[in-house]
């Protein structure tokens, strides 16, 4: 069962089809105890950081999240705002973050690009592992993003893009997964990433 965290902030009704879409058994997470049989979990979202971290305060789900992640090591999978969270500040509001990842998100240079991006652009893998199977060495996505994560870690990329320079559009940390495009709204390439997490998170394929 794949566990999406429903919250004020989130786009989950979308995220949640795409599961459903796929034929995969997916419930609405709207509280900790919720979290307690699922074998993944999705934090997806849209808007800002400061908004998203409110919200899952106000739902008591963060030290759940932490629990079931960082200590029961269940694959996690954040999408757009759900992976900006994940590192430990937020030029967006100067915010502090969960702090699960270490490095900083960083907004684009508007003197140099439209900010947000919007719209299609090419992602290119960096390293091979099961999440991106099967998706060849690159592949477009679907964006809608004005900030961007800058990892510590160059081991935790997994595939970047280019929008006023290269940055970092995917990253993989054991459990960790998450991506800045939205995988949901990405056509076939973005629903087998989808494809790829449940069945990590089901056992029929490892991390």
């Amino acid at each position: 069962m794949i566990g999406v965290i429903d919250y004020k902030a989130g786009n989950a009704p979308s995220v949640f089809n795409a599961f459903e879409k796929l034929g995969h058994d997916v419930r609405m997470v709207k509280s900790p105890e919720e979290l307690g049989d699922v074998s993944g979990i999705v934090l997806p979202g849209v808007g800002s950081a400061e908004a998203t971290l409110k919200s899952l305060n106000e739902m008591n789900m963060v030290a759940g999240l932490e629990h079931r992640v960082l200590q029961d090591k269940i694959p996690f999978l954040g999408i757009c705002i759900g992976m900006q969270i994940l590192f430990e500040f937020s030029e967006e509001g100067n915010v502090p973050c969960l702090g699960w990842l270490k490095g900083r998100v960083k907004r684009f240079d508007d003197s140099k690009v439209r900010v947000p991006q919007m719209g299609w652009n090419e992602v290119i893998f960096k390293k091979n592992h099961r999440l991106v199977e099967d998706l060849g060495t690159s592949g477009h996505f679907y964006y809608v993003n004005s900030y961007h994560v800058v990892p510590e870690n160059s081991e935790d990329i997994l595939a970047v893009t280019d929008y006023d320079g290269e940055f970092c559009c995917m990253v993989q940390h054991e459990n960790i997964f998450a991506a800045q495009f939205h995988a949901e709204k990405s056509g076939p390439l973005g629903l087998k990433i989808i494809e790829n997490f449940t069945k990590i998170a089901e056992g029929e394929i490892s991390c």
